[in-house]
C-alpha cells in the first residue's frame, strides 16, 4: 500500500480511497494517475482486477447490491451497500474490481464437467426454483452427465455420484431411503428393497442405496434351484407362493435365475439318474404340488429327476435284484398288499425265486436272500 501522494495505476488495477471527512470508502480504476488529496488516505491497491475466463467461475462473499440495470446501489451518504454474509457466483465476463467490502472466496475454477455414466449429488441449501423444480431447503437431487455444472450459491455438492453397470445375469438390490417413485414409476416406501434387472449402467437414485450386487444362478440339466419364500408373494412366474413354502426352478422354468427379494435360496439340488437296472424309494413324495408325509413312492430307471424340497431317498440309489434258478427272496409284506396271486396281510412272508429281475413294491421289504 503506497503512501505517495500521486499514485499510477495501470490498466485492469484498481486502489481503494478512503476520504476521512465523510469516512466513505470509493474505487479508484485505472488506466490512470491519481492525485491523493491531504484528507484521503488509499487503504487498499494497486490489485489486479478479478478476471473469469471462459468456462470459469468465481464466488464473492459480500456482494455490493444492484438495481435492476446492474448499477451499483450507495446509502444517503455515499457508502456502497452490501449483502453481508451472502455470497455471489459470478462467471465469464470483464474484469471487475472488488468494492469496499467484498472478497474473493477461494480463487477462479473451472467449471465442473460431469463426465458420463457420473451424477453430481446436490443439496438445496435455501428456497430455490432449479430449472423448473421448486426445491426447499435440504431436498437433495442429482445433475447427471455428460454436462457442465453451473453452481449456484443456493446449492452444495455432496458428492460425485458413479453408476453401477449390471451385466447380463446381473441384478441390483436397492433400498429406499424413503417414500418415492422411482425410475420405472413405481411408487417405492421407505426401507422397501427391490431388484433392478436393466442390463447396462445405473445411477442410483438419491433416495434410494445399493445393497448388494446380486449373480444369477445357470441351471443345467443336471442342477436345479430350491428356494423358500420369505413372505407371501407372486414369483416371476406368476405362481403365488405362501411365507415358509418351498420349491423348486428348473431348466424347464429359466436357463437362469436371480432370486426375488422374497426369496431364500435353499441350495442347488443335483439331479438323480436312474438307469435302466437301478430303482430307488422316495419319502414324503410331492405329488402334484402336495406333500404326502409318510408316504413312499417307487421309481424305476431309465428316469432322471430332481428330488423336490422335502422328498429324501430311503436307502440311495438300488440296484435291481437278479436271481438265479436256484436262488430266491424271502419277502414280508409292510401292508395290505396284492400281488399276481394272492392279498397279503401285514407280516405275511413268502417267497419268490429265479431266474428273474424282482424290484420290490414299497408294500414289500425284503428279509434275505437264500
Amino acid at each position: 500500500m503506497s503512501t505517495a501522494a500521486v499514485i499510477r495505476i495501470k490498466p485492469y488495477f484498481y486502489v481503494h480511497v478512503l476520504d476521512n471527512n465523510t469516512n466513505v470508502t470509493r474505487v479508484e480504476v485505472g488506466p490512470q494517475t491519481f492525485t491523493r488529496q491531504d484528507h484521503e488516505k488509499l487503504v487498499s491497491g494497486p490489485d489486479a482486477m478479478i478476471m473469469v475466463p471462459p468456462r470459469h467461475y468465481c464466488i464473492i462473499q459480500n456482494p455490493v447490491q444492484r438495481d435492476s440495470k446492474g448499477n451499483v446501489l450507495r446509502d444517503s451518504a455515499g457508502q456502497i451497500k452490501n449483502r453481508h454474509g451472502d455470497e455471489e457466483v459470478r462467471f465469464e465476463q470483464e474484469p471487475f474490481p472488488l468494492y469496499p467490502g467484498e472478497k474473493l472466496f477461494g480463487k477462479v475454477s473451472p467449471l465442473q464437467v460431469v463426465a458420463p455414466n457420473t451424477a453430481l449429488k446436490l443439496r438445496a441449501t435455501r428456497d430455490l426454483t432449479y430449472k423448473g423444480t421448486k426445491y426447499i431447503a435440504g431436498d437433495e437431487w442429482l445433475f447427471k452427465g455428460p454436462n457442465t455444472y453451473v453452481p449456484q450459491v443456493e446449492v452444495q455438492v455432496v458428492e460425485i455420484v458413479q453408476a453401477r453397470v449390471i451385466k447380463p445375469l446381473q441384478a441390483l438390490r436397492l433400498r429406499a431411503k424413503k417414500q418415492f417413485i422411482d425410475a420405472n414409476n413405481v411408487l417405492r416406501k421407505a426401507g422397501e428393497e427391490y431388484l433392478n434387472k436393466d442390463i447396462g449402467a445405473y445411477i442410483p437414485n438419491v433416495d434410494e442405496e445399493v445393497t448388494e450386487t446380486v449373480n444369477a444362478y445357470v441351471l443345467t440339466e443336471k442342477k436345479a434351484l430350491a428356494l423358500r419364500a420369505k413372505q407371501t408373494f407372486t414369483d416371476n412366474f406368476g405362481k403365488l407362493r405362501k411365507a415358509g413354502e418351498e420349491w423348486l426352478v428348473t431348466i424347464k422354468d429359466a436357463e437362469s435365475h436371480i432370486p426375488d427379494i422374497s426369496e431364500q435360496v435353499v441350495g442347488e439340488v443335483p439331479v438323480t439318474i436312474l438307469s435302466s437296472r437301478e430303482y430307488c424309494v422316495i419319502i414324503d413324495p410331492v405329488v402334484d404340488g402336495k406333500h404326502l408325509l409318510g408316504t413312499r413312492e417307487l421309481r424305476k430307471g431309465e428316469v432322471s429327476f430332481f428330488l423336490k424340497p422335502g422328498e429324501k431317498l430311503e436307502a440311495g440309489i438300488q440296484k435291481v435284484h437278479v436271481l438265479e434258478s436256484e436262488e430266491a427272496l424271502l419277502l414280508r409284506a409292510r401292508e395290505l398288499y396284492a400281488d399276481k396271486t394272492e392279498t397279503r396281510r401285514p407280516g405275511d412272508r413268502w417267497m419268490i425265486y429265479g431266474p428273474c429281475d424282482y424290484v420290490p413294491p414299497v408294500q414289500v421289504e425284503i428279509i434275505e436272500k437264500r
